[in-house]
């Protein structure tokens, strides 16, 4: 089993949701409302006047041969709207509950 952070723009959210359903990917948590900025390219997402937009991000637990595929569809959703940011983090799951 495998954990895919995914952090990404708020305008992203219904298709990240529509992603991990389609994929079979029931189970996540989604926090709200977060801020950050891009390692080397993209406008920061501060929720400040200077910077108004804010970033969103999910956090789910998939099975390994799930991995690729998921990550194959996010990776097309950043393509063909780069501006916006979305970037995804695999992590190995040790132990769970």
């Amino acid at each position: 089993m495998k954990a895919i952070f995914i952090s990404y723009d708020q305008a992203h959210h219904e298709n990240i949701i529509d992603v991990l359903t389609r994929m079979s990917c029931r189970g996540f948590t989604a926090f709200g409302e977060v801020q950050g900025r891009g390692s080397h390219t993209g406008d920061p997402h501060y929720g400040t006047h200077a910077w108004p937009s804010l970033a969103s991000a999910i956090l789910t637990f998939v099975d390994d041969d799930r991995v690729d595929p998921v990550l194959k569809k996010l990776k097309e959703l950043d393509e063909n709207k780069p501006l916006l940011g979305l970037r995804a983090f695999v992590w190995d799951t040790i132990a769970t509950i």
